[in-house]
C-alpha cells in the first residue's frame, strides 16, 4: 500500500530547549490503522498537533496525501480528522449543530446525510438534538469522534479516544472504528488500554522521548519479541528452586505452589522436555500445568524498560 502520511526528520524544539520531537521518520499507510504507543510525555500528543497543524515544526517535513504540512496546510487539514484528548465542546451546543459546524469549517456544504450516517454510526442519531452539557462523557466523547468525521477525512487521528468511557461504550467505538477502516479511512491511534491496540492495530510504533523505538507490523512483533510462559502449579510446595533446576529459567511463587518457566517460542528447542524430566527426578510432583503467550503489553513495558536501562 501507498504511503498516505510521510513523516522525515521532523523535529520539535519548545521555547526554553525542550526537544519533544527528535527526528520522526515514519511512513503510515493507507487504510491501516497504526498503533503510536508511549509512555506519559514521549511527544505522541506533541507528533500529532505537529502534523495537524496546532503545532509548528523545528524542522523537518511531513505530508499528508501529498500536501505537504506547512506549503499546503489548508489541502493537508481538509484531509485529516483529529480527535483530541480533551472534550472541549459548548456544552449548550446541540449535539447535531456540533458536526455541521465542523463541516462547514473545512468548506464543506452542508449535507444532512453525511451528519446522518456519522451520527447513526456512533449511537448519536437519539441524541441528535440534545444539548452536549446533557450528555454523559461517554457520548461527550463520541460527539468529539463524530466533529472529527464531518468532513468526510481520509485519515483519522485518534489521541486518547476511549478515555473515561465505559466498557459498553468503548466496545460501540471500536466497532466504528473497524467500519472506518473498511471504508478506507487511515487511522493512527494513541491509547493506554494497549489490549485495544493489540486487538485493532496493523502496525505499532513505540515512541520514547521523541525518537520512534521501533515501527513493525503486530503480528510480526508479537511473532519475533513474544514469549511463553508455562506456569507449574504444584501438589507440595517449594521453600526455593532446587538447585538442580538452575539451569532453567524458573520463578518461585511467593507461597511456593507454583513454578513459572519463560520460555522462547522461536528458539530450536523449548527446554520444556528437559525441565519435566528435572522436576520427576527431583521429586516435585505437579498438580497442573497452563501457558501464557505474551502481550502486547508485556512486550511495550518490556522493550521501554530496556530502553531506560540503556540510559542509565
Amino acid at each position: 500500500m501507498a504511503a498516505i502520511l510521510q513523516i522525515r526528520d521532523l523535529k520539535k524544539t519548545y521555547d526554553g530547549g525542550f526537544q519533544a520531537l527528535k527526528g520522526v521518520t515514519l511512513d503510515i499507510e493507507e487504510g491501516e490503522i497504526l498503533a503510536l504507543l508511549g509512555p506519559n510525555g514521549a511527544g505522541k500528543t506533541t507528533l500529532i498537533s505537529t502534523i495537524c497543524g496546532i503545532t509548528v515544526p523545528t524542522s523537518g517535513s511531513a505530508s499528508v496525501s501529498g500536501h505537504d504540512i506547512l506549503r499546503d496546510f489548508r489541502q493537508a487539514r481538509m484531509e485529516i480528522g483529529l480527535v483530541p484528548q480533551e472534550i472541549n465542546l459548548e456544552p449548550f451546543s446541540i449535539v447535531e449543530d456540533n458536526l455541521h459546524f465542523s463541516r462547514g469549517l473545512f468548506g464543506k456544504p452542508r449535507d444532512p446525510a453525511v451528519v446522518e450516517k456519522v451520527l447513526k454510526q456512533l449511537s448519536l442519531w437519539d441524541k441528535r438534538r440534545s444539548r452536549v452539557h446533557e450528555l454523559s462523557g461517554g457520548m461527550k466523547r463520541r460527539v468529539l469522534i463524530g466533529k472529527a468525521l464531518a468532513h468526510e477525512p481520509r485519515v483519522l487521528f485518534l489521541d486518547e479516544p476511549t478515555a473515561g468511557v465505559d466498557v459498553a461504550l468503548r466496545k460501540d467505538m471500536w466497532e466504528t472504528v473497524d467500519q472506518l477502516k473498511a471504508d478506507g479511512v487511515t487511522i493512527i491511534l494513541t491509547t493506554h488500554y494497549i489490549e485495544e491496540a493489540e486487538a485493532m492495530a496493523d502496525r505499532v510504533a513505540v515512541i520514547r522521548k521523541g525518537e520512534i523505538l521501533m515501527v513493525e507490523p503486530k503480528a510480526e512483533l508479537m511473532r519475533r519479541l513474544g514469549r511463553k510462559e508455562l506456569r507449574i502449579d504444584l501438589r507440595e510446595p517449594l521453600a526455593a528452586v532446587p538447585e538442580a533446576l538452575g539451569a532453567y529459567d524458573l520463578a518461585l511463587a511467593a507461597d511456593g505452589l507454583a513454578l513459572t518457566y519463560s520460555y522462547d517460542t522461536q528458539a530450536e528447542r523449548t527446554g520444556i522436555a528437559g525441565l519435566m524430566r528435572a522436576l520427576s527426578d527431583n521429586g516435585i510432583v505437579l498438580k497442573d500445568i497452563q501457558t501464557r503467550q505474551s502481550s502486547l503489553e508485556d512486550i511495550f513495558v518490556d522493550l521501554v524498560a530496556e530502553e531506560e536501562g540503556e540510559d542509565a
